[in-house]
């Protein structure tokens, strides 16, 4: 079962897809569109190409964990993105997700002017990776 990770933003959005066996993440990508419904659209159909069943969207919560203006744009992302795909689409909490990409790019020798070029793919898969992770602990319980 493929599920997909999205770190959505204003410009640019980071995708992250596991593999068939929904384990680990198995390819990251980043798009770019400004317009809500055509982002929605767009990605219902890179989940359609890739046979995903859950998607799983980055909620972004304030560091005490209410949320603001951006998170209120992701629940909005949400709806389209449920109507365009008729898949469920799960809240994953992405508090410092961005921060600890950056943090990843720069350990591995990125220079800061190209990170913005990876940074919300590299987002994108550790939200992917923490929901994937999360599931797993469930089923072990």
């Amino acid at each position: 079962m493929r599920i997909m990770a999205i770190d959505y933003g204003d410009a640019r959005i980071g995708l992250a897809v596991s593999d068939l066996t929904g384990m680990i993440c198995g390819e990251a990508w980043t798009m770019e569109e400004w317009n809500m419904e055509r982002a929605a659209l767009r990605i219902a159909e890179e989940a359609g190409r890739r046979e995903v069943e859950t998607l799983v969207l980055g909620l972004p919560k304030n560091m005490d964990g209410t949320e603001g203006p951006r998170a209120e744009k992701s629940r909005a992302f949400q709806i389209l993105l449920t109507e365009a795909s008729g898949l469920p689409v799960v809240l994953w909490d992405e508090r410092r997700s961005s921060i600890e990409a950056h943090a990843i790019l720069h350990a591995n020798g990125k220079r800061e002017k190209k990170h913005r070029q990876t940074v919300d793919a590299v987002a994108a898969s550790l939200i992917l990776e923490g929901y994937l992770g999360r599931r797993e602990n469930r089923q072990k319980e």
